[in-house]
């Protein structure tokens, strides 16, 4: 079998990892059609189809599913080959809201180490204030926060939908408040969730009281309570509730970048972060 062209498996992690042959493109500075030739060319080399293409979209083919794990390896065996003398270790902190983050902290960390195992990554995860805080005081290189309406500055990463997270099956006592699983009283959203339910003349009871997506999920995988959760952020097993218990929609709300580090080895992890909170969903 011929040798595995090294640039076409880069070419192929980048574009499977931000799910764009553009953004892939413009990583590796080249064009559109030559990143989609060289994966062409991979694909043709294994005989497999690695990626689904349609117009607006780019995912993962079963066999792709299977060959990344390996092209990571092999990609990150090269690096460490040739880089691990010349490249210095480095420290990124990252700030990431508590409203983003869930369970895929252990995925994303080995994704960043893969990406870059020089790259030494401090990630903190608190509220949006809090975190804006710490950039400003220089305790953190990077925020990636929830924006009020009233929020300005930093890059628009997507915009996230927040809604009212529960087990499936799961159904409240009528005769009783609505449960609910919130993030307390200094968070904007559940401030936000509770006017919503007031206006629909909804009585609630917060029944839980946690820090972070994780923790405040749990009380809804629990099947004690709805929480307000972004989707992507919710536990498994939890769906949004929202139309079945005809409760008000929540805010949508952007989620911003707010960062001047401009060099290369840190926008490529910044970028990777941002597009795996708007990929994941647990």
């Amino acid at each position: 079998m011929n040798t595995l062209d090294l640039d076409a498996v880069r070419a192929f992690i980048l574009t499977a990892d931000l799910a764009s042959f553009t953004r892939a493109a413009d990583r590796l500075q080249t064009s559109q059609a030559a990143v989609s030739m060289k994966i062409r060319r991979l694909e043709t080399q294994l005989q497999r189809r690695l990626l689904e293409r349609t117009p607006r979209h780019v995912s993962l083919s079963a066999d792709g599913s299977t060959f990344l794990a390996t092209a990571r390896e092999l990609l990150d065996l090269h690096d460490r080959a040739m880089t691990s003398v010349d490249v210095p270790t480095r420290r990124l902190a990252i700030g990431i809201s508590q409203h983003l983050v869930g369970a895929q902290i252990p995925k994303l960390l080995a994704q960043l180490h893969l990406h870059d195992p020089n790259l030494r990554i401090d990630i903190r995860v608190a509220g949006s204030g809090q975190l804006m805080r710490q950039r400003r005081n220089g305790d953190v290189d990077a925020a990636i926060v929830v924006q009020e309406g009233r929020d300005r500055g930093g890059k628009t990463l997507y915009t996230e939908q927040f809604a009212w997270m529960g087990l499936p099956l799961w159904t409240p006592d009528r005769s009783q408040p609505l449960p609910i699983s919130t993030q307390g009283e200094t968070c904007s959203l559940r401030n936000a969730a509770i006017a919503a339910l007031d206006a629909a003349r909804i009585e609630w009871n917060e029944v839980f009281i946690g820090q972070g997506a994780a923790c405040v999920g749990a009380a809804a995988a629990a099947g004690l309570a709805v929480a307000i959760l972004a989707e992507r952020a919710a536990p498994a097993g939890t769906v949004d509730l929202s139309q079945k218990l005809k409760l008000p929609a929540l805010p949508l709300r952007k989620v911003a970048l707010h960062s001047a580090l401009r060099d290369r080895r840190s926008r490529e992890a910044l970028e990777i972060v941002g597009v795996a909170l708007q990929r994941h969903r647990a």
